[in-house]
């Protein structure tokens, strides 16, 4: 079976990353959008990327225009939005769908090992999967789960 450092996705740059690259580190995976009402969840994101990028932990953001069409950006409008408006240094990844036939076969993964309250679907935009050090998914958060809220989650896997 598949695990998390099987799959590629593309940057915002348009370059394939495996995500092997992130092997060892405590990962948190979201679906992004800039025109969201938890859009502000970037600052807190940002946040957690700077206060504890240093001991192995990386956001990863994947835009995602499949929820009231709140990310209607291409790759260079997406990434200048959230370098000016958040200062976001974590890695951003091209739009992708979360759901559906053409869901992007990471989150078909993180969907399969974390189920939310109402099944796997990812209902909005900001849910979030914390994976640990090995690569296996941890924990699933609904968008209303602010980044500042999972700071000791994620502490305890560093």
């Amino acid at each position: 079976m598949a695990g998390i450092y099987d799959f590629t996705a593309t940057s915002l740059a348009g370059e394939e990353v495996p995500l092997k690259r992130y092997e060892g580190q405590v990962l948190l995976i979201v679906n992004t959008a800039s025109a969201c009402g938890f859009t502000p969840q970037y600052k807190g994101l940002e946040a957690l990327q700077r206060q504890l990028g240093p001991r192995g932990f990386s956001v990863l953001g994947f835009p995602c225009n499949q929820f009231g069409k709140q990310e209607p950006g291409d790759a260079a409008e997406i990434g200048e939005f959230c370098s000016t408006n958040y200062g976001v240094s974590f890695p951003m990844f091209d739009k992708i769908d979360v759901n559906g036939g053409s869901a992007h076969p990471l989150y078909q993964y993180l969907k399969s090992e974390k189920s939310g309250l109402l099944g796997s679907s990812i209902k909005w935009n900001f849910t979030k999967f914390l994976v640990d050090r090995s690569g296996k998914v941890v924990a699933r958060h609904a968008p209303t789960a602010t980044p500042e809220g999972l700071t000791k989650e994620i502490e305890a896997l560093l």
